[in-house]
């Protein structure tokens, strides 16, 4: 099982790969960086979130893993 720090580090690193993509999107999909920016901060606010949960309940899921 993971600890709660590992599994909280992924999913910052994950959740900043996410926002600087969609930072850019949201730049290119209304033609303005502020707006695109506050988007991707909302978005990636909710996916970390999102993100720490879901991977909690997996970790205390048995199936599919195997112990040494």
């Amino acid at each position: 099982m993971e600890t709660r720090q590992r599994t909280l580090v992924k999913a910052v690193l994950w959740n900043v790969l996410g926002l600087v993509t969609m930072a850019l999107v949201g730049l290119v999909a209304t033609g303005s960086a502020r707006l695109g920016g506050m988007l991707a901060v909302l978005n990636t606010g909710v996916g970390l979130c999102c993100y720490v949960v879901y991977e909690r309940v997996w970790a205390r899921i048995a199936w599919g893993v195997r112990r040494g």
